[in-house]
């Protein structure tokens, strides 16, 4: 390969690598929150009721120069509270609480995290084939 085929291949790569990253992330934001709500269907998560709140689970992934980020969140109000527990404390009412932690987002980080190195790889191995 010559020094002007490789400019060319690395010009081409470089217009390539945002959107390749943005699927990426995206891609891995989705795992990650069917991780969070498998994680928040039942013990040692939460136990699903109505399911109102493994479904208020939400992705949202935004471009930025020549790559990508994703939040997975929720806006429900028990969300923190089973997470972490609720433990001798007293709610607004004066109403006390023993309510242990039901972890199911914690747990869900390391796989989110290999998830997307391993998708970070496949992002650059794509443009630069």
């Amino acid at each position: 390969m010559t020094p002007e085929q490789l400019a060319d291949r690395l010009d081409h790569a470089a217009k390539q690598v945002g959107p390749a990253i943005h699927r990426a992330v995206q891609h891995t934001g989705e795992v990650g929150r069917a991780r969070i709500r498998g994680n928040a269907s039942g013990r040692p998560g939460p136990n699903v009721i109505t399911g109102a709140y493994r479904n208020s689970w939400e992705t949202k992934t935004r471009r930025l120069p020549h790559g990508a980020m994703c939040t997975i969140g929720t806006n429900a109000p028990q969300g923190r509270r089973l997470e972490f527990g609720f433990m001798g404390m007293t709610d607004s009412l004066g109403r006390l609480y023993h309510q242990p932690p039901f972890p199911h987002v914690g747990p869900a980080i390391d796989f989110i995290g290999a998830t997307l190195l391993m998708e970070m790889r496949y992002a650059v191995a794509e443009v630069l084939r």
